[in-house]
C-alpha cells in the first residue's frame, strides 16, 4: 500500500513555523550568552544549570543513536514516551474528527491523549491469548483512522505481539502504527525498529524509565523516519527536555553493564517469581512474560489487594481491565522484596484456608 505521509500530517502543522529558541539561531562557538534574558551569575543546583538545555538533544541523540544503531535523524527525545504518545496526536489527527484505534487491554495513556486531544478513540480488543485480531482489526479501520497503537511487549498482559502480524499491519495501513516498545530490554525479541526500512509508516516509542532505572528523570524516545521525526520537533516545545535528564541519560549510556546486570537479574526473579506465585492455592494462573511484571489470576483480587496494602504492598489490580478479570499485576522486585510477597502471599492462603473451615472451628 502507498504510503502519503503529507496527506496524514494536519494542515496546521504542515504550515507550522516553529518556534525558534535562542540557543537554536546561532551557530559556531560562543563564550559570552547574553541571547536568554538566563542568570548569568550561576545556579545553586550546580554549573551549567542557569542555562537553556539543548533544544534538540544534540550530544543525546548522538549517543542514543549510536546504541540503537540507527540514524541521529531518527531519534526524538521526549519528556517520557507520554510525551511523544500526545504529539503524535497533534501531528496527525485533527480534533473532533480523526480516530485512532488501540487493542485493549493494553497501555491507558493512549486512550486519555485521545480523549485530551478530542480524538475519537476505536477500541478493538485482543484475542483470548492477548494477540492482535486482525479480522477486527480491518474492519474497525475507516478513512479518519490516522493511528494504530500497539503495545509489545503489551502492558498489562507482558506479552510480545506476533511481529509478523505487526509488519503486515504496517504494510497493509495507509496510516501510523505506532509500536510501544517500553519493556523491549526484558524480551529476548529484538526491537521492531529493524523494519523502519521498509515500514515508512512505523514509529517505535521506548523509554528511560524501565530496565535504565530512570522512572523519575523522565525520557522517552520515538524512532521514525527522519520526515516523522521532524514533525515532531516542530511542534515539541522547545526546552521539553531539561539539561538534569540529558546529563544524566549520557552518564548511564556511557557504560551500559550495570543495566545488562539489571536486566539479566530481573529476568531470572521473574521466572522465580512465576513459579513461587503457580504454587500459592490463590493463584489460577500466572500468565507468560516479556516485560518486568506478571500478570497473576487469582481468586479474588479485590480481597487480595486489600490484603496485601495491608501489610504494606502495593500491586496493581487490573481487575476492572477487560480480558483481565481478577487479575493482579505484579512488578518484579528485588529478591527481597519478591520473598516478602510471596510470604505474604502465603499468609493471605493460609488466612483463607482457616477461614472456610467454618465458624464452629475451635
Amino acid at each position: 500500500m502507498t504510503f502519503d505521509l503529507e496527506r496524514l500530517v494536519r494542515r496546521n502543522i504542515r504550515d507550522l513555523k516553529p518556534y525558534s529558541s535562542a540557543r537554536s539561531e546561532f551557530k559556531g562557538t560562543a563564550e559570552v550568552f547574553l541571547d536568554a534574558n538566563e542568570n548569568s551569575f550561576g545556579s545553586p543546583a550546580g554549573a551549567g544549570y542557569n542555562r537553556y538545555p539543548d533544544p534538540l538533544q544534540s550530544a543525546l541523540r548522538s549517543a542514543v543513536a549510536q546504541l540503537k544503531l540507527l540514524a541521529h535523524s531518527q531519534i526524538f527525545i521526549g519528556n517520557g514516551s507520554d510525551e511523544a504518545i500526545d504529539l503524535l496526536f497533534r501531528v496527525f489527527c485533527d480534533p473532533g474528527g480523526d480516530e485512532v484505534i488501540a487493542c485493549p487491554p493494553t497501555y491507558g495513556m493512549y486512550s486519555v491523549s485521545a480523549c485530551i486531544n478530542d480524538i475519537v478513540m476505536l477500541e478493538v480488543p485482543l484475542t483470548s491469548d492477548f494477540q492482535l485480531d486482525m479480522p477486527a482489526l480491518r474492519a474497525a479501520i475507516t478513512p479518519r483512522t490516522k493511528l494504530i497503537f500497539v503495545c509489545s511487549p503489551n502492558n498489562p498482559t507482558g506479552n510480545l505481539m506476533n511481529r509478523e502480524t505487526v509488519v503486515g499491519l504496517a504494510e497493509q495501513f495507509d496510516g501510523i502504527v505506532v509500536v510501544d516498545e517500553a519493556y523491549v530490554d526484558f524480551a529476548e525479541q529484538s526491537s521492531i525498529s529493524g523494519e523502519l526500512g521498509s515500514l515508512p509508516n512505523l514509529v517505535v516509542l521506548q523509554t528511560f524509565s524501565k530496565a535504565w532505572g530512570m522512572a523519575g528523570i523522565r525520557v522517552g524516545l520515538a524512532i521514525a523516519s527522519p520526515e516523522i521525526i521532524e514533525l515532531m520537533d516542530r511542534v515539541k516545545p522547545p526546552y521539553n527536555v531539561s539539561e538534569i535528564a540529558q546529563r544524566a541519560v549520557l552518564e548511564a549510556l556511557a557504560d551500559r553493564s550495570g543495566i545488562d546486570n539489571w536486566i539479566a537479574l530481573i529476568k531470572a526473579e521473574r521466572e522465580r517469581l512465576a513459579a513461587e506465585l503457580a504454587d500459592n492455592g490463590l493463584v489460577k494462573l500466572v500468565y507468560p512474560s516479556d516485560a518486568n511484571f506478571l500478570l497473576v489470576k487469582v481468586a479474588g483480587a479485590n480481597g487480595i489487594y486489600r490484603s496485601l496494602v495491608d501489610e504494606k504492598i502495593v500491586v496493581r489490580n487490573r481487575s476492572s481491565v477487560e480480558l483481565c478479570e481478577d487479575c493482579l499485576r505484579i512488578t518484579v522486585g528485588t529478591p527481597s522484596e519478591n520473598d516478602r510477597l510471596i510470604s505474604a502471599l502465603r499468609m493471605i492462603e493460609g488466612a483463607r484456608g482457616d477461614m472456610s473451615i467454618g465458624p464452629d472451628r475451635r
